[in-house]
């Protein structure tokens, strides 16, 4: 349980992280409440995106100008044509075991990451079977079914029985780390050996989770060829959407042979050739000038603990006040829950939920917004689309806030929700 003293003061701290990183520091008070520290937050990035701007004026597309360096701080860049060839060199946002070495391409977002990978893998294989878990993000299912042709998409379903059994084509795991806890469970309980390849989606897990090493560990144990795709604007940026920023980790285990075959090793320089031609980079003002250091992997981690207490507490809440209007209360991130409606919802209405609860509850003093993302300062609720049931909901994000104030925040969506559904 954390007071709202005790929050106040570590929100100090990661207020005084920012402003840290600016050559002229922002003269603030010390955060007297909620509202107060997102806006010191948000006020504070874009300084720091703007200082960035200011004195990198000589870092354009081109590398015209022998005299630029360009830098954001501990990452530092160069290129000749910034969207064919940006190199980086800088933190992992990962941590990976000694025996592991690592590739990673940057990318203008998470999507730009895993459809680079997805795209690159026609160059490696003719066809192939993906096999997603319930709850996977709906995007990314959109985006096979629409464009990546050569992959057939397998939806699998609990209990798993044998979907992990051998295939006359290979085979591609999906691993969502917003996919629905059960599921993302009975998989790393199976045996891996007939995978072609691991994707893992990490975007919704802490960069430092433990649950991304035990996806390492299961790869290593099947010798499977692994890539970690993240979008890094979520629980990387302290809440505050630092910058449009994805990649693609590509892992490589020094200890022991991959076993599938050496065809997959050519997976990265493919993947960055897509991200050259289909116009993905990252751009070098979008990375966070504030990660890395020791301060920051300790706020991080704090940040994110707070946020799965609360989660838990708010799924515990919803199951026993909201049993029949819960969509989904359990995804393996705990970052945020889902809820139906009486009658079934489609985007609109959805979407209009959504708004309509955050504006009242928000008129009531709460911290809430109609966003839609997750891992603020601020609950945030958002229409949500299961593209594995094809079903709608509300999603309500869960925040970084102190407990007291949580849980009463927590009950007051369930009021909210209950008496709006009841003549639904």
């Amino acid at each position: 349980m954390e007071t709202i003293q005790a929050y106040l003061e570590r929100k100090h701290e990661e207020l005084g992280l920012l402003n840290d990183c600016l050559r002229r520091r922002l003269d603030l008070a010390r955060p007297r409440s909620v509202d107060e520290v997102v806006r010191f937050k948000f006020q504070l990035t874009a300084a720091l995106r703007a200082e960035y701007e200011l004195h990198e004026w000589k870092a354009t597309e081109t590398a015209w100008s022998q005299t630029t360096d360009p830098a954001s701080g501990p990452f530092e860049f160069s290129y000749d044509y910034q969207r064919a060839d940006l190199t980086v060199r800088g933190p992992s946002f990962y941590e990976l075991d000694s025996g592991c070495a690592s590739t990673a391409i940057y990318t203008a977002s998470g999507m730009a990451a895993i459809s680079a990978v997805l795209l690159a893998s026609a160059q490696i294989v003719e066809e192939a079977d993906i096999l997603v878990l319930p709850g996977s993000y709906g995007e990314t299912l959109e985006l096979i079914r629409g464009f990546i042709p050569h992959l057939r998409l397998e939806v699998l379903s609990l209990p798993l029985g044998d979907a992990l059994a051998p295939a006359d084509s290979p085979r591609i795991l999906l691993l969502d780390s917003c996919s629905v806890a059960g599921a993302f469970e009975a998989v790393l309980r199976c045996d891996g050996s007939v995978l072609d390849l691991l994707i893992c989606d990490t975007t919704c897990f802490a960069g430092r989770s433990g649950r991304i090493r035990r996806i390492l560990r299961w790869a290593r144990r099947y010798a499977i060829p692994l890539v970690l795709v993240r979008s890094h604007n979520k629980l990387d940026s302290l809440g505050a959407e630092y910058g449009r920023l994805g990649s693609a980790v590509f892992v490589d285990d020094n200890e022991h042979e991959p076993r599938a075959e050496h065809r997959w090793r050519r997976l990265s320089a493919e993947t960055r050739n897509a991200v050259r031609l289909f116009g993905g980079a990252a751009l070098p003002a979008h990375f966070p000038p504030f990660v890395g250091s020791a301060a920051y992997w300790g706020l991080t981690k704090r940040r994110v603990a707070a946020i799965l207490r609360n989660g838990r507490n708010m799924a515990c809440h919803f199951a026993a006040k909201l049993p029949e209007l819960s969509a989904e209360l359990h995804f393996a991130h705990g970052l945020y829950v889902t809820l139906r409606g009486r009658r079934p919802l489609d985007e609109t209405s959805a979407r209009q939920a959504a708004e309509d609860m955050s504006n009242e509850l928000r008129g009531e003093g709460f911290p809430i917004r109609h966003a839609g993302s997750f891992g603020f300062d601020f609950a945030a609720t958002e229409w949500f689309h299961d593209a594995t049931t094809d079903q709608y909901s509300v999603r309500v994000a869960v925040p970084d806030l102190p407990t007291d104030l949580w849980d009463d925040l927590t009950a007051a969506v369930a009021r909210w929700w209950r008496d709006h559904q009841s003549a639904g």
